[in-house]
């Protein structure tokens, strides 16, 4: 090839090369695109999550208090009673018997008592007209003393009797839930016979669950009150529970007992919330969520989850400055709300963390911000 025509190619490619560099050096210097969010204040309920269990305010094992042969069950396994309702009836032949015996033995008793008093009247008079001493006056008030002890004997007795017979029936001592029964008609029970069917009131109910010694200085600080206040001040907090299938009840708690100390144990105190338990979804004995709040909300720095990345040193952000120069800032977080993640310190209100493009940025270079939600024009 003729040497002009090699210098010619030469010229033309580093004509065409000139711009195609100028191109790739505007590449590199144009800022990198990010996404970022202003932290802001919100107002927010503070609030704490234990594990509670669920504890019948009553539960009673039922059982005899007179022997006998079981007439009749008129109850079933996992039936709902109210008071006084009768469970067991018990053969009541026997004590209808004991009842009339001491029946009679009243009248008895009364008959001596109304001769006893005849005696004490006749033995005052002949006394009076002299014709008797007065040693036999008063063996005969002695006899009368005597028979009216008897009476009030038996009318105690009677009363003993009435007891027992009406202990034939089996009752219910408070509306509730029963088990599984374990007895059947026709089987001799006693006092000494294991219970006979578990009942238990199931609303309300209480909950039961510990704070620990950190967790409760600072429910008191937030609230101002003493720990024994919990029970009694207006501005004791809510308690709401969650059961295990997700579920928040509508009907809120109340703390209704803290205990006097700290176990040495497990360094918690603990606390029972009493529910009405209007749907009887809380059962005794099982264990589900327990929130408490806050009376009043507190303001809050929020920013996005999205923002927050974490190192060797904890948790950061990457702020985008009023320059466009990305700095890196460590923040205190506190609890999630929502998408949402409290700090505590590190930021201030307005200032824009990014979050989106981060694997693009590092600390000190500028960027191309716009705001995240918003397309570029």
């Amino acid at each position: 090839m003729p040497l002009t025509h090699i210098v010619r190619f030469c010229l033309l490619v580093c004509v065409m090369a000139i711009p195609l560099q100028a191109a790739n050096a505007q590449e590199e210097a144009a800022a990198p695109k990010v996404s970022i969010a202003a932290a802001y204040t919100k107002e927010i309920i503070d609030e704490a999550t234990f594990i509670g269990e669920g504890e019948a305010i009553d539960q009673v094992d039922i059982v005899a208090r007179v022997s006998g042969f079981v007439e009749a069950v008129l109850v079933e396994d996992g039936a709902i009673v109210e008071k006084n309702d009768i469970l067991f009836q018990i053969e009541t032949d026997s004590y209808s018997a004991t009842l009339a015996a001491r029946q009679a033995d009243l009248a008895k008793a009364q008959a001596d008592l109304e001769l006893a008093g005849i005696e004490y009247r006749r033995k005052s008079e002949l006394l009076e007209r002299g014709s008797a001493p007065e040693s036999e006056r008063d063996i005969a008030r002695a006899n009368e003393l005597g028979a009216e002890a008897a009476v009030q004997a038996a009318q105690a007795a009677i009363r003993q009797a009435q007891l027992e017979l009406s202990y034939t029936e089996i009752r219910a001592p408070f509306s509730g839930r029963l088990g599984r029964l374990s007895v059947s008609a026709g089987e001799l029970i006693s006092p000494s016979t294991p219970s006979l069917v578990t009942l238990v009131r199931e609303a309300p109910i209480y909950v039961r669950f510990s704070l620990s010694e950190k967790q409760l200085a600072d429910v008191l600080e937030e609230l101002e009150i003493a720990a024994g206040e919990l029970t009694t001040a207006d501005s004791s907090p809510a308690v709401h529970a969650t059961l295990p299938n997700g579920t928040t009840l509508d009907e809120p708690g109340k703390v209704v007992f803290v205990d006097n100390r700290i176990s040495p144990t497990t360094g918690t105190i603990a606390m029972l919330a009493r529910f009405e338990n209007t749907s009887k979804q809380i059962i005794d004995g099982a264990f589900l969520q327990v929130r408490i709040e806050a009376p009043a909300p507190t303001p809050r720095l929020l920013v996005p989850q999205a923002a927050l990345q974490r190192d060797q040193r904890g948790d950061f952000v990457l702020v985008v400055n009023s320059q466009q120069m990305v700095e890196q800032r460590y923040i205190e977080t506190g609890d999630q709300v929502g998408t949402e993640i409290v700090v505590n310190e590190g930021l201030r209100e307005g200032e824009s963390v990014i979050v989106e493009g981060l694997q693009r940025v590092r600390p000190g270079v500028q960027v191309d911000a716009i705001l995240a939600g918003q397309q570029e024009g």
